[in-house]
């Protein structure tokens, strides 16, 4: 085992005093003078309808508004991976909430007073609310032209259509494997659509100055990627990459929502309409529910087939995604899926069908877990019914399917080197899963349920990351890069990397928050995987200052680079004990020579990193060929689960998740991303409930109605395990896990319910009123 002074060990999060304190900036805090303006988005009441007219005269009338624009004044299309969606509606609407009218005043209220003068008309259109019901021949069309919509080429829109993507997979024989089959169990799942819930809400202020500059603070998981859109965008303007600049200020929160772009482009453009002034637009919690992202809803029918001794021979995995009216970022979370929705299993036999429909709701796109969760609930549920049809144990079922390195994926490439059978092994250990247990309390029952996951980084093959490392007089050292911390400590782990090369401790790095004219290239913090990517370019920039160190003491004073080493700040050699010279000395003002000149200068690093060997150029109608992901994480969860068996009320008494971080930088951050991740997966299971009426308006769009766990609904005990097996090509072995920790939560639940009950639910989310209710319908069947 190596010997690491910094890896592997719980450093303090370099950023947490700045934030425990209340000293941390985030976007809405920047205080813009008196040339601010505010921004109030008047939204769609109608889920889909032409617009007729925009009456804004009397709006304008209002003391202190300034201008009133509609989609008129922005025909721009944009979109990450499809370009489907415009800054403001044109003549049609096709979600209850989307931006139509954006007034702007001086102040806050001034907009809000003129957008209720605003009068618009509007002509109704058939709406339709289900993908279902999207894909049949007579439904009504949201994008006629959906064949000329630009999009990436591993996707495959199906022209007079609702269907925005079609992700197929296809692998073995599946007429012979299910004939040969012993068991074959179909059934269908349900997932709803769920919302981030961020503490922030969205925020953005754009200000284009008299230069031609347009600048935007933006709460961003992706400043780079925004900059792109936005350059893209708005460059019928005359705008191009570098006149446009993303600052990005701490983030209250992302979980996804804040990967791409959505309401931040408007005042992005309303701003070049209004030069000299920042124009500021923030969500309300209410719009914040309607009109960001949302997290897909699925229709999910599987079909497996297994044999007596409890090998899957096959899968056939049909799944329909509700992507809502716009799918530029969604329809990638559909791909996502079709490449994986196996799960961690090796099945020679598959057939996967991952299908991203237009619906008439909010834009669904990534949310954490890109997802998996949503495929996870159904895969895990089936899984579990297999297993116990054929009377073998679910977890020893998982054992004999789960997946080795070496076994091929769905898309014929060979799975990397994991450590999923430990995590079952470890996870079964710790909650005992061979202890069987009743309440003490004849009310109540206690069942226990198991799940295993994986989650493969959705990102293009060409997603890059990349950092600048520069060494100040002190020897303290400057990191710039431009992924976000949002709560997982990506700073202080990119920081421990530099360190471990530099032999400088974390606390005197200071790491940046992204400024695309400063900092260089990140993708985006998506996706699990900064700590694997930017990781390996923070890792390769210290490597180059290090070696630039190496090569100046060389120089100077004759000694091998290969004799030399850094640690407690300063570079020391093993040939001669006694050389010593601080890093201060020298990194910026360089080395006084005996003739009385210096050599060396500034220490200014840099490192990229682009994993070439990921590939999408796989067969359309099989996805074989390529690598479009580039390795996997995986882990195992179980819990023990309390029902009341009159109210339905149910309370996870324990709960074990181990998970394979390839090497944990940093031990304590992992095992918070396991109790958060696995928290808000319960949300997802055990309370949150997003309802729509009829007409496709979101009844509960607050914290009142739609509900989020406290601190008083956090499992009693919870055991995080970290596994260990290092990713080839990750910084010091680690790979990503922040998404993850959430995806076997659903899955846990619905089996300890049938553990403890004998009751199989099938759709999300499972809330105490329908356990009570499905309680009382099978008493009524007795």
């Amino acid at each position: 085992m190596s010997d690491y002074k910094y890896i592997g060990k719980p450093v303090v999060r370099i950023d947490g005093k700045e934030k425990v304190s209340g000293a941390a900036i985030f976007t809405d805090d920047i205080d813009f003078g008196a040339n601010l303006l505010h921004a109030h988005i008047i939204c769609s009441t109608e889920a889909h309808a032409l617009i007729k007219s925009i009456d804004t005269s009397e709006a304008l009338k209002v003391k202190d508004v300034v201008n009133i624009f509609t989609g008129k004044d922005f025909p721009f299309k944009f979109g990450l991976y499809m370009k489907d969606r415009y800054v403001l509606a044109q003549e049609k609407v096709r979600f209850v909430g989307e931006q139509v009218v954006a007034v702007v005043a001086r102040t806050p209220q001034a907009a809000r007073k003129a957008a209720k003068l605003v009068k618009i008309e509007y002509e109704p259109l058939p709406a339709v609310f289900n993908q279902l019901d999207a894909m049949k021949d007579d439904a009504v069309l949201l994008h006629p032209d959906l064949d000329k919509y630009p999009h990436v080429p591993w996707f495959f829109p199906q022209e007079k259509t609702n269907i925005a993507h079609w992700r197929k997979t296809r692998k073995g024989d599946m007429e012979k494997a299910f004939a040969e089959a012993d068991i074959v169990l179909e059934d269908t799942y349900y997932v709803p659509r769920y919302a981030h819930c961020a503490l922030e809400t969205h925020v953005a202020i754009a200000k284009y100055d008299y230069s031609g500059r347009l600048t935007v603070w933006s709460s961003s998981q992706s400043p780079h990627t925004q900059r792109n859109l936005f350059a893209e965008a708005l460059s019928s303007l005359g705008l191009t990459h570098k006149d446009v600049r993303v600052i990005a200020p701490h983030v209250g929160g992302g979980f996804g929502g804040k990967a791409g772009v959505t309401m931040e482009i408007i005042p992005a453009a309303i701003a070049t309409k209004l030069p000299g002034y920042a124009v500021k637009l923030r969500w309300s919690r209410e719009q914040e529910f309607m009109n960001t992202y949302q997290r897909l809803g699925l229709v999910a029918k599987i079909k497996m087939g297994a044999k007596k001794d409890g090998t899957i021979t096959a899968i056939d995995h049909k799944i329909y995604w509700d992507a809502g009216a716009y799918v530029e970022y969604g329809a990638n979370v559909v791909n996502a899926v079709g490449l994986s929705a196996i799960g961690p299993y090796r099945i020679p036999n598959v057939s996967i069908d991952s299908i991203c429909i237009y619906t008439n709701l909010p834009p669904g796109g990534p949310y954490r877990g890109f997802g998996y969760s949503e495929f996870i609930f159904g895969l895990e549920s089936h899984v579990n019914r297999i297993a116990n049809k054929l009377n073998i144990d679910p977890v020893d079922f998982r054992r004999i399917n789960a997946i080795k390195e070496g076994d091929t994926t769905a898309y014929g490439a060979e799975m990397n080197p994991s450590g999923l059978h430990q995590a079952i092994d470890e996870v079964a250990k710790a909650i005992e899963w061979d202890k069987n247990r009743e309440s003490k309390d004849p009310k109540k029952a206690i069942g226990k349920g198991f799940a295993i996951f994986w989650k493969a980084p959705a990102m293009p093959p060409n997603a890059s990351s990349s950092a600048f490392l520069k060494f100040n007089e002190d020897g303290s050292i400057n990191l710039l890069i431009s992924g976000m911390d949002i709560g997982q400590g990506y700073q202080t782990v990119m920081a421990q990397i530099a360190a471990e090369v530099l032999g400088v401790p974390p606390s005197k790095i200071r790491v940046e928050n992204p400024d695309t004219d400063r900092n260089p290239y990140e993708w985006q913090t998506v996706a699990s995987h900064v700590t694997w990517g930017c990781g390996n370019a923070v890792k390769k920039a210290a490597i180059d200052a290090r070696d630039q160190i190496f090569a100046l003491i060389e120089r100077v004073y004759h000694l091998s680079q290969d004799s030399l080493y850094l640690e407690d700040e300063a570079v020391k050699c093993h040939t001669k004990k006694d050389f010593y010279l601080p890093l201060k000395d020298f990194v910026i003002n360089g080395i006084m020579t005996e003739d009385g000149t210096f050599k060396g200068g500034p220490i200014n690093a840099r490192g990229v990193f682009m994993p070439e060997f990921s590939s999408t150029k796989g067969d359309p109608e099989t996805s074989q060929g390529g690598h479009p992901n580039v390795h996997y994480t995986v882990g195992a969860g179980a819990l023990i689960l309390e029902i009341d068996k009159e109210t339905g009320k149910m309370r996870v008494l324990k709960a074990a998740e181990a998970i394979d971080a390839g090497k944990a930088i940093n031990p304590d951050l992992v095992k918070g991303q396991i109790t958060g991740g696995l928290l808000q997966g319960l949300a997802t299971v055990l309370y949150e409930d997003m309802r729509f009426d009829k007409g496709g308006k979101m009844l509960n769009p607050n914290f009142s109605d739609y509900k989020i766990p406290t601190s008083m609904d956090v499992p009693d005990e919870i055991i995080p395990i970290i596994i260990e097996v290092p990713q080839p090509d990750g910084p010091y072995g680690a790979r990503g896990i922040g998404e993850h920790t959430m995806l076997p939560a659903a899955p846990m639940i619905a089996n300890a319910l049938e553990d403890a009950l004998g009751i199989r639910i099938k759709s999300m989310p499972i809330t105490a009123e329908k356990v009570a209710l499905t309680l009382l319908d099978k008493e009524k069947e007795k």
